[in-house]
């Protein structure tokens, strides 16, 4: 029962997580399912799903080819699909169901490769853990598929890794883009919105790569291992109204910031003093502060917000403290509540 909620919603899972990863890369991404988990991704935690078109399915697996783990039926629709649209890769994603019959991912990978005849990658998610675990897994897996060679660094590029609206709030790049570009970058590409495979294939001629969420870290300590690759944690950008509203707070008190991790961090920077940040996600002891701390489940949630006398956080959060009587400033994030910036 420790993750019963009674108040919030229910969290963005890793499935949906991995899903935003992938949603604009070109390829084929399959949802191991039989129905239930896609309707989830794509009702509920993709707000790009009503602007931008993706090759996103379900593989509406019945009750025997999940209780069997009949693999040559999902490759052979996954064939078929590749047969008419023709996408640079595919993708097959977990939940539930492949967790629990024990689906050997690897073999999946292979098979699926062998009839397809393009690249496949398998995201190993089981819809029991939150999104950032399943963007971490994808982020990982498409830089060991895809980015295998080292390019000339182009001097004034930058790479942004991180940037799925359920970590931003942003359906499109145009935000991040300009906060990096003010810092000097002439061409500023964030992965995985508003750019395709080949930022991710090219991943080494950027100069500089961001990681502006946790789920970019792994990753990138990947890209530092295998290109020497210039990779540093950095603030997720805001909207400019929301950082002027931010400016303009008063006598803070004890402020707690609960979001992702790096925009909790943002925040702290933007409003100074000696504020708090927590997350229900996770946290990174390389980008954190003394007195940050990880929210476990809204008990946990209680217990350490008490005595605050500001906390800047999603506004949904709020029916979880019905005794706080202190200032609520509302920072929307998406993987809680499914709200956008604007």
């Amino acid at each position: 029962m420790k993750k019963l909620l009674r108040f919030i919603s229910p969290l963005a899972p890793d499935d949906s997580g991995a899903c935003s990863v992938l949603y604009e890369l070109g390829g084929i991404t399959v949802i191991c399912d039989a129905g239930g988990c896609a309707g989830n991704v794509c009702g509920f935690d993709e707000p790009r799903w009503f602007t931008k078109k993706s090759a996103l399915f379900s593989a509406g697996l019945r009750d025997m080819d999940a209780i069997l783990g009949r693999d040559d039926r999902l490759v052979a629709k996954l064939a078929l699909a590749q047969q008419q649209l023709e996408r640079e890769f595919t993708a097959i994603v977990g939940t539930p169901v492949p967790a629990v019959i024990a689906t050997d991912y690897k073999a999946l990978e292979h098979m699926a490769e062998k009839k397809t005849g393009v690249p496949c990658i398998t995201v190993r998610t089981d819809g029991t853990k939150l999104y950032d675990k399943g963007e971490e897994e994808a982020y990982l897996k498409l830089f060991e598929k895809f980015a295998a060679e080292k390019l000339p660094t182009e001097k004034g590029t930058a790479a942004v890794i991180g940037a799925t609206p359920l970590d931003t709030g942003f359906t499109a790049a145009d935000t991040i883009i300009s906060a990096i570009k003010a810092e000097g970058f002439k061409e500023v590409k964030c992965i995985g919105l508003d750019s395709g495979l080949d930022e991710v294939r090219n991943i080494s001629r950027f100069e500089k790569i961001f990681v502006i969420s946790p789920a970019g870290i792994k990753a990138g300590e990947y890209l530092k291992e295998k290109f020497s690759a210039d990779v540093q944690p950095h603030g997720c950008p805001l909207p400019k109204e929301y950082t002027e509203k931010l400016k303009t707070i008063e006598n803070k008190g004890r402020t707690l910031i609960i979001h992702q991790q790096m925009t909790a961090g943002a925040v702290r920077d933007i409003i100074g003093g000696d504020a708090v940040c927590g997350t229900f996600f996770m946290l990174d002891s390389s980008v954190s502060k003394e007195g940050d701390f990880r929210i476990a489940d809204e008990e946990d949630f209680a217990r350490k917000a008490d005595g605050f006398d500001l906390i800047i956080g999603d506004i949904s959060l709020k029916r979880a403290l019905p005794d706080f009587k202190g200032e609520w400033f509302d920072l929307p994030h998406f993987a809680v509540s499914g709200r956008v910036f604007g």
